[in-house]
């Protein structure tokens, strides 16, 4: 997982999430990004102390009270919005879109990034759950 690719060009699920921000994502571009694999901050619960296949979500809230999720495409996304955190777990996106808990829960990812991108429980089903178990 990388920033950019080694010709410099922005990776694939980057560009998916430019492309979501834009509000033109095609279906190839959604496909990517539910197949690509995120970094779900785990704060203070150790990685290895979950069973394989399970993942503790972070929930943040905001001062409106609403409560999201962040994941990132990258360490260096990660680190950059939460210098705290140093452990994560590696989830593929559709799989935990399929997983979704509640329908209160907001999904962001790559806070802080030009590719920003906030969904809805919603939102995150309809974009990204594709049937993966």
């Amino acid at each position: 997982m990388t920033d950019y690719s080694p010709n410099g060009a922005a990776s694939a699920v980057h560009l998916a999430l430019r492309a979501v921000v834009a509000g033109n994502a095609d279906e190839s571009e959604l496909h990517t990004l539910a197949g690509s694999e995120v970094l779900v901050p785990t704060g203070g619960v150790v990685a290895q102390e979950q069973a394989p296949g399970e993942v503790t979500l972070p929930v943040y809230e905001q001062e409106d009270g609403t409560e999201l999720v962040p994941v990132f495409t990258t360490q260096a996304r990660m680190q950059q919005a939460l210098p705290r955190i140093t452990q994560h777990r590696q989830v593929t996106l559709g799989v935990l879109a399929h997983r979704w808990p509640s329908e209160k829960l907001a999904l962001v990812i790559d806070a802080g990034t030009p590719e920003e991108v906030a969904l809805t429980a919603q939102g995150v089903r309809q974009l990204l759950d594709r049937g993966a178990a």
